[in-house]
């Protein structure tokens, strides 16, 4: 589905909804090819005013009706196809008055210093439809629209400066936002610059990325908006899966700028794009079965990719490597030890520590202590096992950079991992590296508590062989969560 231009306006249907707005009359049959009337002509009516009981009723009498008009609005010309399906141009009349009065432009357009004194005024911009809703809304405070004006109807709310046809236009969009069509109306809230329409559109994408990304309406979207929503760490999808969405867009748009659905052009068109695919979140598997034979990347990213899945220390890759959070709300951390030490040393065995949780939270990584030497380079394995049923619920291979000093070094889960209250897991943490600081004074309950949450943790030693980690001493000091 083509993008809605500012001077190109063309119709986007949502669905089969019924139109919104207030009841009231239907429109009248538009005016349409009556031909140029200078002056204008009005059929004479007596005594109408009698019949209407107050000033709303009076002035929705008056719209689009030649009664006491002084303008006409010549819409459809210069658009052959427009016009010729709608039988000719339309001429549309109205009133200066109550135009200005509901209209900055308007009022300018007939009262200030260029004000025009032509009667009949030309809008080959703008369509029909769009347009008699505007004055439906100016002359009666009726909101007449539907799934297949209000796109027109917003960048004519737009046009002519009447925010609050504006807003109900964006009303109507955000009750109608799916996760089907809600890159299509993401692109068309940043090209109409509303960025309340456009957050409530990301928020969508965040909770339904997959179903969004396999509607039509992705692949129709512009460059810049792919990179917006590809910069974000709340998506809740794959990598993998999001790399296959755009190579979909990239052959797309190959089209569209009439290139051969090439490797070079594809990696051409993707441009920055590219580089926020976070393959270093990919198991090595997807890594193999889908970006190393897709041929966009080259032959030296793929093997340095490989590399960085599979050596320590991890040879650095130009990109991104923080985990995707589709969790809402603010990044929480605690600590289990009230003072660090030195020396803790290892031999390949797992610093592991149990615990519970009076609330459901989902855990991102943990924080662990690094080198007593200096700046050095660790390899850890990380994990959460759930302890009764032994059963692995989450783990990473990764390493992480230390610079020396007593502070904790963050590392990741690739995904969240879900924790349930009362429920007890181990936390493990397997590293190969140089001896480190270690925690002391360990605390056996560490409470977290915001103004809206409170969040308990209960900490028990892990038995068997755990490299000396307790509640009282040891590595893992710090669990990152989101409540």
């Amino acid at each position: 589905m083509a993008s809605l231009g500012p001077a190109d306006p063309g119709e986007q249907g949502l669905g089969s909804e019924a139109e919104a707005g207030a009841a009231g009359p239907p429109p009248p049959p538009p005016l349409s090819a009556l031909g140029p009337l200078l002056p204008l002509q009005r059929e004479p009516l007596y005594n109408w005013q009698a019949t209407k009981a107050s000033l709303k009723e009076r002035f929705a009498f008056l719209f689009n009706s030649e009664l006491l008009s002084d303008v006409r609005f010549v819409l459809g010309k210069g658009r052959a196809g427009a016009a010729a399906a709608a039988g000719g141009p339309q001429r549309i009349p109205a009133h200066r008055f109550v135009l200005a009065a509901g209209s900055a432009v308007f009022d300018a357009m007939f009262n200030g210093g260029m004000a025009t004194t032509s009667a009949e005024i030309e809008l080959p911009d703008v369509e029909p439809a769009a347009f008699l809703a505007l004055l439906r809304f100016l002359y009666s405070d009726e909101v007449q629209i539907g799934p297949e004006t209000v796109m027109t109807t917003l960048y004519t709310a737009k046009k002519y400066a009447v925010p609050a046809l504006e807003a109900h236009c964006v009303e109507f969009l955000t009750k109608h936002l799916r996760a089907d069509n809600a890159f299509m109306l993401l692109t068309q809230a940043r090209l109409f610059d509303e960025p309340q329409l456009a957050s409530l559109c990301l928020d969508t994408i965040d909770k339904s990325t997959m179903d969004a990304i396999s509607a039509e309406g992705f692949t129709d979207i512009d460059i810049d908006t792919l990179c917006a929503v590809l910069e974000r760490d709340t998506l809740s999808i794959r990598e993998s899966r999001l790399f296959g969405a755009i190579v979909r867009w990239s052959e797309a748009e190959c089209q569209r700028q009439q290139l051969p659905v090439s490797f070079e052009n594809k990696q051409k068109v993707l441009g920055k794009a590219l580089s926020l695919i976070r393959f270093p979140l990919m198991t090595i598997e997807e890594f193999a079965a889908g970006p190393a034979q897709s041929g966009i990347l080259s032959d030296r990213e793929v093997v340095n990719l490989f590399l960085h899945f599979t050596v320590n220390p991890k040879p650095r890759v130009d990109y991104i490597d923080r985990p995707r959070c589709c969790l809402r709300g603010k990044e929480c951390c605690i600590n289990r030890f009230q003072q660090v030490e030195s020396r803790w040393g290892y031999s390949g065995t797992s610093d592991r520590i149990r615990f519970t949780v009076n609330r459901r939270i989902s855990i991102v990584g943990f924080g662990l202590y690094g080198s007593i030497h200096g700046p050095t380079d660790y390899q850890v394995n990380i994990q959460i096992i759930e302890y009764e049923k032994k059963q692995t619920l989450g783990q990473n291979d990764t390493g992480f950079s230390c610079d020396g000093s007593a502070s904790t070094f963050r590392v990741m889960f690739k995904e969240p991992i879900e924790i349930l209250p009362n429920v007890c897991y181990t936390a493990c943490a397997t590293l190969k590296g140089p001896d480190s600081h270690y925690g002391t004074k360990g605390l056996k309950k560490v409470v977290h508590e915001t103004s809206a949450s409170k969040t308990v943790f209960f900490f028990f030693s892990s038995p068997g062989n755990n490299n000396g980690t307790s509640i009282e001493d040891g590595q893992i000091p710090e669990i990152i969560f989101y409540t």
